[in-house]
């Protein structure tokens, strides 16, 4: 069997916590940032947990990470 590939775009934008879950940064933070209000751009600044509804399919396309 050979071995599974890792999804690199995937790869890039994840990481795994101690506990297992998947931690991503926030989008809407690159460009355009005139109109967003101060607030809004603070608050996308936080990394957030990968909803558990995606978690599955997303463990699945980081089979080592």
């Amino acid at each position: 069997m050979p071995k599974m590939k890792t999804s690199r775009a995937a790869a890039k934008r994840f990481k795994k916590t101690g506990t297992g879950k998947l931690k991503r940064m926030k989008a809407y933070k690159s460009h355009i940032l005139t109109k967003k209000s101060t607030k809004r751009k603070r608050n996308l600044r936080k990394a957030i947990m990968t909803d558990h509804t995606n978690a599955k399919v997303m463990k699945k396309i980081l089979p080592y990470l």
